[in-house]
């Protein structure tokens, strides 16, 4: 995997951080594993329905979601399918094969988290990519294997769905996190209201691959052999206050593992992690990890109109 050039002080300026890349690492510099391994040993506490706020999600078109930046709601308006970047040098399906002199690896869209392209979809530098980042909930408190989403349509050939996801994500972290429950407890952007299919969101791939991501942890080989398929997480979008206006462009996914539910966002913005600066609070204190990917989005972003305050 190229490496990544890491910036003095990513948290100081929310303004400029786009333009760095950061390692598999929170800001305080703790690896993802040593924060993923705590979170195996760590079970949330009791479950709490977060309450939907109304009209947050209305008027949605079909290929609309929302998303949160600078403390508040915006629209994410998609006009591309997703891309999951694969390049000749390297090897996403682990067969000892690069891309390049591998026919198969270019048929079924690899969308790999941890690991980054040196380009965007564009041929950009990576580095003046923007950057989306995506919540998801790793806390949860169910045990039941049934309560795990099944994969859309079926899924791919040996990937997780249903009872199995269930027993497997019980077996790595004591739960079934939220982000893969079929009815999580807490409200998400994705799936999107207009077709509220586990595992799937307008325009997103329906499977993200976790070798990398889970490599050492119980059963699942480092390095790994081949990818880790699981039906895409439910999760919120957060963008850097800069962006909140933006025309359509190339967005790359930056997955950020949200562990204590008091982080989530209320779903109208008005608690919760709903910037990057507060995002980044959450990971130096320890509660999130931020990784990369290979994945990217196109859409358009416009901030919503602030909303007067009753009795104002």
């Amino acid at each position: 995997m190229p490496s990544a050039r890491t910036c003095a002080s990513p948290w100081a300026d929310d303004s400029g951080k786009e333009d760095c890349m950061y390692p598999v690492k929170n800001r305080r510099g703790r690896p993802a594993s040593i924060l993923f391994g705590h979170l195996w040993l760590t079970v949330a506490g009791a479950a709490s329905m977060a309450l939907m706020a109304d009209g947050a999600w209305a008027q949605l078109a079909p290929n609309q979601t929302n998303g949160f930046g600078n403390g508040r709601l915006v629209t994410f308006t998609y006009l591309q399918n997703f891309d999951c970047v694969d390049q000749p040098n390297l090897d996403l399906d682990f067969n000892g094969i690069a891309a390049q002199s591998d026919p198969n690896e270019m048929q079924t869209p690899i969308c790999q988290v941890v690991t980054e392209p040196t380009q965007d979809p564009t041929g950009g530098t990576l580095k003046h990519t923007a950057h989306l980042y995506v919540l998801v909930p790793m806390f949860g408190t169910s045990t039941n294997p049934r309560d795990a989403m099944d994969c859309p349509d079926g899924g791919r050939p040996g990937e997780l769905c249903g009872v199995p996801l269930g027993e497997k994500l019980i077996a790595l972290f004591g739960h079934i996190p939220e982000a893969w429950m079929s009815k999580p407890t807490v409200a998400t952007q994705c799936p999107d209201p207009n077709n509220p299919v586990p595992g799937t969101c307008t325009m997103h791939a329906s499977s993200v691959d976790l070798s990398v991501l889970l490599a050492g942890s119980p059963g699942i080989p480092k390095p790994p052999t081949g990818p880790v398929f699981l039906p895409t997480p439910n999760h919120d979008h957060v963008i850097d206050n800069s962006r909140v206006n933006a025309n359509p462009i190339w967005w790359e996914v930056r997955p950020v593992l949200v562990m204590d539910r008091k982080d989530w966002p209320a779903p109208d913005g008005s608690s919760g992690i709903t910037s990057s600066k507060v995002m980044d609070d959450v990971e130096n204190a320890g509660r999130a990890v931020e990784v990369g990917s290979n994945f990217f989005l196109f859409f358009s972003s416009k901030a919503k109109a602030m909303q007067a305050m009753p009795g104002m």
